[in-house]
């Protein structure tokens, strides 16, 4: 009682019952308006600096509203064909979906007892209002308008979802689901504790495909500077308002190009429009809009040396196959503690399981870094998912697979090279290798006794007797 009396009279709702469901609404709509600044700050302060321009501030603030808009990935129409634009810039998306991922856990770790209408379904109400304002808000006549219904739904799918994912990190989150799905395989194919080492896995392939892509937009961006008569830099030069613009564009970008070029370094490449390719094996396009990042594209013609991006999906596989490789030869805690190894189909069962999440993730990730920028022939440019996501499980598997098994195999013949069999390991591959392993030292100790039986013979002292 004393606690309470002398504590603000403002703070006991917060204390008794949790935060006020206003609380979480507003909390939504401070998350929107914040990511809303983000994007509206630069065009309005390229609006200002622009000379002799015709247009109001509201036509400034609808831009910024579509920007933000489509960096949920929701489609707005251009010009006045209303062709429709649905490339989504993945940096605003990725803004966007952090700030709500955190604002869920803050929500979710603040809950305490509240109504069933408080916490995150208030926050992504807050969210979702805000959105609804500024679909309504561009949906005038101008060169990029909203289409109001679709837009309003794919940014509540987006808040739901990333709300979602915020209240479980927050939350003590039950089993994974792969952890349950590895356990339900047979015993010989089945990772005990292999749920976190296959995540682990596919996080590597992806970042080492990601690594990829940038390491090929970087080369290009280079040889374009060089040799290729700085294209994207003379597409700059259009005076100082183009400048930061086309900067600023390319910047919010650059994650797409970064996917795009992983997508090319696994083989199948992506298409710039309608009947084009861009490929390790050759590049055929046709014309496609002025922009710095097409200005990197490879000319037309034969793929040639550029066969060689084909390496780096190889060298993305070999850290997934070491960290698989450990883990089937350590496995999880049998009894007494001690490690129980994976039987060699259970680390291919790992194996494939790594390399099924990142083909999974290659194919949606190449789907959100694609879209369409008008109607007929630029209704796609991007990866074709499927594709992607075939390449990316392919080039994994091809790697992951023995190269876990390699590892495994010399990770237990260590261990088996300093005493017996290895404790638990009662598979006949493993039996297989330590007797062979067992009897090739057997008969090279044998051979060097006979050496030096032969050599003291001729010394007439007599030699050792054969090691057993």
């Amino acid at each position: 009682m004393t606690q309470l009396m002398g504590r603000p009279i403002l703070e006991a709702p917060g204390e008794l019952g949790g935060r006020p469901a206003l609380a979480d609404l507003l909390t939504g709509v401070r998350t929107a308006l914040v990511g809303l600044a983000v994007v509206g700050v630069p065009v309005l302060g390229l609006w200002v600096v622009t000379p002799s321009v015709d247009d109001g501030p509201a036509a400034a603030t609808r831009l910024a509203g579509v920007l933000w808009l489509i960096g949920h990935g929701a489609p707005v129409l251009r010009g006045e064909a209303d062709a429709p634009l649905t490339v989504t810039p993945l940096l605003l998306g990725a803004l966007a979906v952090v700030r709500l991922h955190r604002a869920g856990a803050g929500v979710a770790a603040r809950r305490g007892l509240r109504s069933r209408w408080g916490g995150p379904v208030a926050l992504w109400a807050g969210y979702c209002a805000v959105a609804v304002a500024v679909a309504l808000h561009c949906a005038g006549a101008g060169p990029f308008r909203s289409e109001v219904l679709p837009d309003i739904l794919v940014v509540a799918l987006v808040a739901a979802l990333a709300t979602a994912a915020g209240v479980r990190s927050a939350e003590a989150a039950g089993r994974p689901l792969a952890d349950s799905l590895l356990d339900r395989l047979p015993p010989p194919y089945r990772p005990v504790g292999g749920a976190v080492p296959v995540r682990a896995a596919a996080l590597a392939a992806g970042a080492g495909l990601v690594a990829a892509g940038g390491l090929l937009v970087a080369v290009s961006a280079v040889l374009d500077a060089a040799t290729g008569g700085g294209r994207g830099m003379a597409l700059l030069g259009r005076g100082p308002v183009a400048l930061p613009a086309l900067l600023l564009l390319a910047l919010v970008l650059l994650p797409n190009a970064v996917l795009w070029g992983a997508a090319y370094a696994l083989g199948p490449g992506f298409v710039v429009g309608a009947g084009s390719v861009v490929s390790p094996g050759g590049a055929a396009l046709g014309p496609v809009p002025e922009f710095p990042l097409f200005a990197l594209l490879p000319a037309d013609g034969p793929g040639g040396w550029r066969w060689a991006a084909l390496v780096l999906p190889l060298l993305a596989g070999v850290v997934p196959a070491v960290l698989l490789g450990r883990a089937a030869a350590g496995g999880a805690g049998g009894a007494g503690g001690r490690p129980v190894p994976w039987p060699p189909a259970a680390t291919v069962t790992a194996a494939l399981a790594a390399a099924l999440l990142v083909g999974v993730g290659a194919a949606l990730l190449g789907r959100l870094s694609g879209g369409g920028l008008a109607g007929g022939r630029m209704a796609w440019l991007g990866p074709v998912p499927w594709r992607s996501g075939l390449a990316a499980a392919g080039w994994l598997a091809l790697v992951a697979v023995p190269g876990a098994l390699l590892v495994r195999h010399r990770v237990l013949g260590a261990a088996g090279e300093r005493g017996s069999a290895p404790a638990g390991d009662r598979s006949a591959y493993a039996r297989l290798a330590w007797w062979t392993r067992r009897g090739a030292l057997r008969l090279r100790a044998r051979a060097h006794a006979l050496v030096l039986r032969l050599s003291e013979a001729g010394c007439g002292a007599p030699g050792p007797d054969p090691v057993d």
